[in-house]
Order: structure tokens, then sequence, then C-alpha cells
């Protein structure tokens, strides 16, 4: 049976450090319906950025399988990984991750060349993805011209711009302050209403409260917090 959402079956990711290895992961077993809002929290070095390397396809497990949306991802070679991540799965990062010698607009339409869409068209679909995100009027406006909030919000509509199953948002609104913090959660919401699964990497406990469920990373093992 295909597997339409997320689903990690005893992934361990091994890394070498100083002549050692050591589990960054550890035989995670982990299942994530389509549609879900989970919150993914943990101390800093628990574990939880390699795990959302893993459902991202940035990494591939040591062994054990990871499949997202009916793809194995441990068994995808290097040009099938980067197809999916730009077709499956919407990045967001902390620090924005845009090109600063471009537009809000080209920005945007960057995912879109990736994905082999026509001049005209990508344009079109950008600016309806700035749109989305209240930033139509900015769509001209090189990164250093806009606020942080502005910035993310770049991000967001860069993130959705080929209409991804999975959005991963890794610390979303650290660089943020406390009101554009919360209209960006409240955006990233309203794209998990609309079918999205929404994954959160947060040490923010008010941004986990929002989520549906949290599952907490220690020692590189999933603590399932609960269901909301």
């Amino acid at each position: 049976m295909e597997i339409q959402g997320i689903e990690l079956s005893e992934v361990t990711r091994t890394y070498q450090l100083g002549g050692e290895s050591f589990n960054a992961l550890d035989r995670v077993n982990l299942s994530i319906p389509s549609g879900s809002f989970v919150a993914i929290t943990g101390p800093s070095g628990s574990g939880k950025s390699t795990l959302a390397n893993m459902i991202g396809g940035l990494d591939k497990p040591t062994s054990g399988s990871v499949n997202v949306a009916g793809q194995n991802l441990a068994t995808l070679n290097d040009g099938d990984l980067s197809q999916f991540r730009n077709k499956t799965v919407g990045f967001v990062f902390q620090s924005f991750n845009l090109k600063n010698d471009s537009t809000a607009l080209e920005n945007v339409m960057l995912p879109l060349i990736f994905a082999g869409m026509r001049p005209a068209q990508r344009k079109i679909r950008a600016a309806q993805c700035l749109e989305r995100v209240g930033m139509a009027d900015r769509a001209q406006h090189l990164p250093n011209q806009l606020s942080g909030g502005q910035r993310q919000r770049v991000a967001i509509a860069r993130a959705i711009a080929n209409e991804p199953t999975v959005i991963l948002a890794d610390e979303p609104t650290g660089n943020l302050d406390s009101q554009r913090g919360a209209e960006v959660i409240e955006m990233l919401i309203d794209l998990n209403r609309e079918g999205i699964t929404l994954l959160v990497i947060t040490h923010d406990a008010k941004v986990a409260s929002h989520a549906h469920r949290n599952i907490e990373v220690l020692d590189g093992r999933v603590h399932d917090v609960g269901d909301r």
C-alpha cells in the first residue's frame, strides 16, 4: 500500500566525529498522517534537525526507511531527491535564505525555474504566491529593502510556489519579534488548514502550542508528547 503521509521505520543516522561514531537518530519510528500540524521540539544537539533533514530529503539514513508522499527517500538518487525537494516539500528557514541580489518576485520564481515552468507562467504563479502572503506590493523589492517579517513572508511564498504537500519550517519565528512571529505562524496555520502537512521545528513553547501534535527529540530518540 502506498504511503501518502510521512513514515519513518527504524531510522538511524550515524556520524563520525573525532574517530568515534555517534547516532544523531537512533532507531526512530514515526508516523505522521497527511494534513497534520506537528511541532518538533528538543534541545540543541538532540537530533531534531537531523530528523527534519531526513523528512525533507536533505540527508539519508544510515539504516531504515523514510517514506514521504509515497516515495522511499532512502532509495532515491541525488537527482530524484532534488526533484522530490523541489516538488513535494516547501522549506522555510529561520534565516530566510533569500537571494540578496534578486527581487522578491525573482526569489519566489526560483523553484519554478528548477521545475521547468515557462517564464510567463512562473511570473504569474510567483505573483499569485506573493499576493497570497500579502506581499504583492513588494514584488520588486530586494531582501535588504524588506523587514524580517516581510522577508519571511517572501520565503513562505517561495515555499508554496510548487504547491508542495509538506512544509518544513525550521525555527520560522526565530529572527522575528513576537508580533511578526505570530503573523507568520498564523499564515502557516492557514496553509495547514488547506491540507498541507506542516512540520515546525521550534524552541518556542508558544509556537509549539498551536500544533495538533508535539514530538520531542532527545538523544536521537523520538518521544510523542501527544495530540491536542
